[in-house]
């Protein structure tokens, strides 16, 4: 079904009181519940599940076999990388109802959410984190870390352009100088 303002493959199923923005594309397969928004030029990728009551900021990339459950939010620029997981509660049971339950679990802006990681419910992600690819996230993740493994540890740091900074870190893409500070990645202005 296709609208003025956005592209849904004739299989997406959008329920009501869904908002999606300008110039989005909602692919193969995917649901999409009530009470969602979605902004601008947004990528949802076949046999996506989200909602209801989640938010997408602009320019967010979520590709194939990715959950987002209520409680999970992106901000813009957000890439949620093939089969990663967001849990909703932290001890599920089959047979026990645990809605009121559900963790909030935001992740800034332009984080990297790597394939077949699993976030676990009520962390946060920092504004342009990196997810590894199979990392386990259960603690909250600090802004530019670079995080992986089984529980995910912090592995180094990475520039507002996705670049794994070495020891000078500097951008090799963009140049752009950083320095630690209360053991935060702080871009260093030119003055």
């Amino acid at each position: 079904m296709s609208n003025q303002n956005y592209y849904a493959h004739e299989t997406a199923i959008i329920d009501d009181g869904v908002e999606i923005g300008k110039g989005s594309k909602i692919w193969h397969f995917t649901h999409i519940l009530g009470n969602c928004r979605l902004g601008k030029d947004v990528v949802v990728a076949q046999n996506v599940m989200i909602g209801p009551d989640v938010s997408v900021g602009d320019g967010c990339k979520i590709q194939n076999n990715v959950s987002l459950y209520k409680g999970v939010s992106l901000e813009e620029g957000v890439f949620c990388g093939p089969s990663c997981v967001f849990t909703n509660v932290k001890n599920p049971r089959a047979m026990v109802e645990r809605k009121e339950e559900f963790l909030n679990t935001p992740v800034g802006k332009w984080a990297t959410i790597g394939a077949n990681s699993t976030i676990i419910c009520g962390t946060k992600i920092g504004a342009y984190a990196m997810i590894g690819a199979g990392a386990v996230i259960t603690k909250d993740v600090k802004p530019h870390a670079v995080m992986i493994g089984n529980p995910a540890k912090q592995s180094g740091w990475c520039s507002h352009a996705g670049e794994i900074l070495d020891e000078n870190l500097i951008c090799p893409r963009e140049n752009r100088q950083y320095k630690i500070e209360n053991e935060q990645l702080v871009e260093i202005e030119n003055e």
